[in-house]
């Protein structure tokens, strides 16, 4: 108290100031780090919710190790991330791209694509299950029928319920990226474009020798990004197969829903953390690895 009395009126101001920019971090670090570190320390416990805690050290991990289940959910993880966010990526890229070349109904038709980001994500599962259901009530596999094509099984299916289920998916993100790619092709300046223009430069060159590394911090953001929310994926899969939650034979579970399915269904909270402990690690080293790889020279 005597040093903080000491200070002048101009210093005393610049303490309450960082005082009052640190609050949002703290409370940040406290809601964020504690749930994080209580999981840490229950995946080494047995608890069912109700009773006491039990330690009983790496046994959860061990048995993680040991479950062909997992290891079904882990690849499928992996395949929502790699087959989503490259996807995505390219796509939102397309329709950006030519999106902020057309003038006509120019805000229109980026509200549309973003509208599909606004929706919730349950209502949105929902209708995409009513499209994937059989012929009289499916939509899809009504206009196969009126063509002559045989019906798809689209959820019930171990080789088709995966995509089906990502389709939402990477249609619901797309429009968050478009806007994001969109911002980005208008910070390029202009001058860029003249001046190859006036070279005479073909349009290929210039979209791979300008626009795409221009916008190599614009494309390391989306890819974070959409890696992340593909290795979280949880309300599509949940509400699309809520008969058969993760799809016949674990098809299209993530490591999200088994958390779930362990916590609230089994009620073995200690295996359902450690589940959770390998989710935050596989999130913290694609993360790095990508913010690695893509990093400028």
């Amino acid at each position: 108290m005597r040093l903080y009395s000491n200070l002048s009126i101009k210093q005393k101001q610049i303490v309450w100031a960082w005082a009052f920019l640190a609050l949002p971090v703290l409370f940040y670090g406290i809601i964020r780090f504690y749930p994080t570190g209580t999981a840490f320390v229950i995946s080494f416990q047995e608890w069912n919710l109700l009773g006491d805690r039990t330690w009983i050290g790496w046994v959860n991990y061990v048995e993680l190790l040991n479950d062909p289940v997992f290891w079904k959910v882990f690849v499928n993880t992996f395949e929502y991330l790699l087959i989503g966010t490259p996807l995505s990526l390219v796509v939102s890229f397309v329709i950006a791209y030519h999106l902020d070349k057309l003038r006509f109904m120019h805000g229109f038709l980026r509200m549309l694509y973003f509208l599909p980001f606004m929706t919730s994500a349950v209502a949105m599962a929902w209708v995409w299950r009513w499209f994937y259901q059989d012929v009289p009530i499916g939509l899809f596999n009504n206009l196969l029928a009126s063509v002559g094509i045989p019906q798809i099984a689209f959820l019930n299916s171990t080789t088709n319920a995966l995509p089906a289920v990502l389709a939402p998916a990477v249609w619901a993100g797309l429009g968050f990226q478009v806007i994001i790619f969109m911002a980005g092709l208008r910070a390029i300046p202009q001058s860029y474009y003249e001046a190859a223009k006036i070279d005479g430069v073909g349009w290929w060159t210039v979209l791979t020798q300008i626009t795409i590394p221009l916008l190599r911090p614009t494309i390391v953001f989306i890819v974070v990004f959409s890696s992340i929310g593909f290795l979280r994926i949880f309300d599509h899969v949940f509400n699309m197969t809520t008969n058969n939650p993760g799809g016949p034979l674990n098809s299209t579970k993530p490591l999200v829903l088994m958390i779930y399915d362990t916590a609230f269904n089994g009620f073995n909270m200690g295996y359902a953390a450690a589940q959770t402990v390998v989710l935050f690690l596989i999130l913290l080293l694609v993360s790095l690895a990508q913010l690695w790889l893509m990093r400028s020279d």
